[in-house]
């Protein structure tokens, strides 16, 4: 599938990738276990939220605190900084969502795995019962 995001440039994303980034903050937190992982849309095209996290990796524009806190909220070991020069930025913010989708579908891709296991051991076990 081709990309259809814009470019970014110098690190800076036009402001419409902002909002698809918080898009996809918003349809991450709705996605139901053991499903696809959700889709956005830009100009009427269908993106998958990993495509968008990770095209923000090297985004150095600064997150807006609203999503920041909804970043943080999703780590298991505390974001703490008293320093004004520590503002998260796109990227950190994408590298962190990049992950949270990676277990998910991981999390998927072996509940999927077990499921085929268990429903081979009882083809198994059934045909060998006389």
């Amino acid at each position: 599938m081709n990309n259809p995001l814009p470019e970014l440039h110098e690190g800076h994303a036009p402001i419409t990738l902002h909002q698809l980034f918080r898009d996809a903050l918003e349809v991450y937190d709705d996605w139901v276990d053991g499903t696809e992982a959700p889709i956005v849309f830009h100009q009427g095209m269908a993106v998958p939220i990993g495509v968008v996290f990770d095209h923000m990796r090297d985004c150095t524009d600064i997150l807006p605190n609203n999503m920041v806190s909804a970043i943080t909220e999703r780590l298991t070991k505390p974001l703490s900084s008293n320093s004004p020069l520590d503002d998260m930025t796109f990227s950190t913010a994408a590298r962190v969502m990049c992950v949270m989708v990676r277990k998910r579908q991981l999390r998927r891709s072996s509940s999927d795995i077990s499921a085929f296991i268990r429903r081979f051991e009882k083809l198994r076990i059934d045909r060998t019962d006389p």
